[in-house]
């Protein structure tokens, strides 16, 4: 009985981390339809969408605080939990910068002065790094955790290419500042949503390989 309820607390744990990523990519997807399309109600629910994914973050912290304190989890079953615990705390993190997008949405008056295909560009790589770096922990697959992590590179180099633009922008027209600044913001929250899913990679590798890599 001891034992079963031991699984079935490990199973608990692994579905609050897979419905916490669910949540997670969400938000992010819906936070940037909303910046396209100018959705200020959408904006709103991802932010609103944002205390779902504390209340799992919570659920996480106590589920790995009981099975640490009471149950004296051994070698693999340590690293999960350990793992899952890093994790939530990583989506929690996204969460906030889909959240800081949506608000973005909100501040913008007008429609776009400044096109957004590189924005929907790293927005589409920072989506499928969220949503594959928590496959991989759902499938244990270490092999998938590193490919998704060397995905950043693409973030990174589109990042700085689209602030020089941006920035050259600016210098060419004063008017498009106001504009240009908010989509900067909104940048640097895509590119930290790429870094928190390459440290969820990082914590699938160690989970599954007992090997602690730097994938950022």
């Amino acid at each position: 009985m001891v034992r079963e309820r031991y699984v079935e607390r490990l199973d608990y744990l692994r579905s609050e981390i897979e419905e916490m990523g669910k949540v997670s990519a969400e938000m992010l997807v819906n936070s940037i339809q909303a910046l396209e399309t100018l959705d200020t109600e959408l904006a709103e629910k991802v932010i609103e969408m944002d205390t779902a994914v504390d209340n799992y973050e919570y659920d996480v912290e106590k589920a790995t605080a009981h099975l640490l304190a009471l149950q004296q989890p051994m070698a693999g079953d340590l690293r999960l939990i350990t793992a899952s615990y890093k994790i939530a705390i990583d989506l929690e993190r996204m969460s906030d910068f889909a959240v800081n997008i949506a608000e973005v949405v909100k501040k913008i008056k007008d429609e776009h002065t400044i096109p957004l295909s590189d924005i929907v560009t790293i927005a589409s790589i920072t989506q499928n790094m969220l949503t594959n770096s928590v496959k991989a922990y759902a499938e244990k697959d270490a092999e998938l955790a590193k490919a998704t992590a060397a995905e950043d590179e693409k973030v990174d180099k589109l990042f700085y290419a689209t602030w020089e633009k941006m920035v050259n922008m600016m210098i060419d027209d004063a008017i498009l500042i106001p504009n240009a600044v908010d989509l900067i913001f909104v940048l640097r929250y895509l590119e930290r949503i790429g870094d928190h899913a390459c440290n969820i990679c990082e914590s699938v590798v160690y989970m599954v390989t007992n090997q602690r890599l730097n994938l950022n």
